[in-house]
């Protein structure tokens, strides 16, 4: 038995069996179809484009996986923000900064090789959510990886396959694409595509780099990146130190690092085992961690004024911001977010802007590294 086996076995399920019969849900609902969020600044209420501004040197993106850099997996960074205190760690000390009795909130999906070349040019399509009319939202790249503007029109794909550009989804990055592949699109990808990346990362890595070690359901454009230091023997340590480890599912679209849009509507589902956890541990006086940003998206859609949690699944288009605040959780362990993000907005809804800005701060100072490689950020309420 594995680590997430035995992480797994008190809940009732083990990591193989799925949470649902699709891994990938068939289609967007009409009423979300068509709702276009166009970004752009954080909002009200939010942290604003100044609230939280920071330079990232470029020496702080991390370009390759830790264990290209000498690192292990777990062996990456952990800052730790809480209260008004920000401590420095590493991730194979998160065991001790938890308590018996915690939880932690996981969400197990898995990355799609998502990025598909077109035939006879330097360009990539990302693949990123299907559509209820079958459609799909995508994006196209050029050969530098950099956002490519796109036009109307048909693209060739490898195999015969075909995705043509008909209309755009969101300030022309995103676009409206009807795809034909001859064969189920998930299994085109695995055939002919490769995990998506971006400039910081200079070269191609395979696929298991951007597996976590909770991955069962492929479903995700890119990485729920969060989880990607967890390995087994953290894992073991945890359950040994009582720290409960309950799943969901969110399959995440792309999310460019250029634009930082607003999430847009992504599937999920919340089983009914994690939701009784949630609630129990609660009420218990334990706390609750979200480990992702997809894994708070997922908890709040199905959290009541009060706190607390049904089971549920299906799309959801929630926001979270620090006028709404969350209120199923009381941590989250997520990465490190780029100046402007929309992510930070969420982080904001979590804990003060003050120890945010502390937080990165100090991460910015001391040499913390960016990105899905990168290092990784305990904030607690």
């Amino acid at each position: 038995m594995t680590a997430l086996d035995l992480a797994m076995d008190h809940i009732g399920r083990s990591p193989s069996d799925p949470l649902s019969a699709e891994s990938v849900p068939e289609a967007l609902p009409e009423a979300l179809d068509g709702g276009r969020l166009d970004g752009g600044g954080l909002g009200a209420g939010g942290l604003g484009v100044g609230r939280l501004d920071f330079v990232l040197p470029p020496e702080l993106e991390a370009h390759e996986p830790p264990e290209a850099r000498g690192t292990a997996r777990d062996g990456v960074r952990l800052l730790v923000g809480q209260g008004a205190t920000v401590t420095h760690h590493r991730f194979t000390d998160l065991p001790d900064l938890l308590r018996a009795g915690d939880l932690l909130v996981v969400n197990t999906s898995g990355t799609l090789p998502a990025s598909v070349p077109v035939v006879g040019t330097s360009l990539r399509v990302h693949f990123s959510t299907r559509l209820a009319d079958g459609r799909w939202l995508v994006e196209t790249r050029g050969a530098d990886l950099t956002p490519h503007p796109g036009q109307p029109g048909t693209l060739q794909l490898p195999g015969g396959g075909t995705v043509t550009l008909e209309e755009p989804y969101s300030r022309g990055r995103l676009w409206y694409a009807s795809v034909r592949t001859g064969t189920p699109v998930l299994d085109f990808l695995h055939r002919y595509g490769q995990p998506i990346r971006y400039r910081y990362v200079r070269r191609r890595w395979p696929l298991e780099a951007y597996q976590t070690v909770f991955a069962t359901q492929p479903g995700s454009a890119e990485m729920p990146s969060a989880a990607r230091p967890f390995t087994d023997r953290v894992m073991t340590r945890l359950v040994s130190a009582g720290v409960q480890i309950a799943p969901l599912v969110l399959h995440t679209g792309v999310a460019s690092a250029e634009a930082h849009e607003r999430p847009y509507p992504e599937w999920f589902r919340v089983p009914s085992s994690t939701a009784r956890l949630v609630n129990d541990v609660r009420a218990a006086g334990g706390r609750v961690v979200a480990v992702g940003t997809t894994a708070v998206r997922a908890l709040e859609t199905v959290a009541g004024a009060d706190g607390r949690v049904v089971a549920g699944e299906g799309w959801t288009d929630l926001i979270v911001t620090p006028d709404r605040g969350v209120r199923a959780i009381d941590g989250l362990l997520t990465g490190l977010h780029e100046p402007k993000a929309s992510h930070l907005d969420l982080l904001a809804a979590v804990v003060d802007r003050e120890l945010l800005a502390r937080c990165y701060a100090e991460a910015v100072r001391d040499g913390y590294l960016w990105h899905e490689f990168g290092d990784v950020n305990l904030l607690l309420r």
